[in-house]
């Protein structure tokens, strides 16, 4: 078993993940999660985004994409609702950016939690696969591979 020092993003997913029961990739469900929040979730033929209005946070997700792209969409939309503030069309563009990178990393980590990672890494003897990710978060191939390799870099800088 490794030794892994969980970034501040890490601990915060896990910790948010417990507060709602979601243990497993089996529990990531995003109509469930925004009901827990009291987001409301809308699906639409335009941009994937998130606003808020009267203090409830709202989602928009392009109706044609995948259900993998979907979530992976809703995982960047809820770091928008949860951590941001700020109308991005009167934000400086460099913030803007920023929120962006940041959306972007969150999402990966809450589409496939470091926790849940550790799991199947302890009980696959370390042979983490892009297809298994695929398979048991709901997310496209590439999506699965950049988040494996997130988690294989920081593995060898514990080592």
């Amino acid at each position: 078993m490794h030794t892994y020092c969980y970034s501040h993003l890490e601990d915060f997913v896990k910790s948010f993940y417990s507060r709602l029961h979601i243990y497993q990739p089996t529990d990531l469900n995003m109509f469930q999660i925004a009901k827990e929040l009291r987001i409301k979730v809308f699906f639409w033929p335009n941009g994937s985004q998130a606003l808020f209005f009267e203090q409830t946070g709202y989602i928009f997700l392009n109706n044609e994409l995948s259900p993998q792209q979907q979530w992976q969409d809703f995982t960047h939309e809820l770091c928008h609702v949860l951590l941001h503030s700020g109308d991005q069309m009167h934000l400086h563009p460099l913030f803007v950016e920023y929120q962006e990178h940041k959306a972007k990393n969150f999402a990966m980590h809450a589409a496939i939690p470091t926790f849940m990672l550790d799991e199947l890494y302890r009980i696959h003897k370390y042979r983490l696969s892009v297809w298994m990710i695929q398979e048991m978060f709901n997310v496209e191939e590439n999506f699965a591979k950049k988040r494996l390799i997130q988690y294989a870099e920081k593995l060898k800088c514990i080592s």
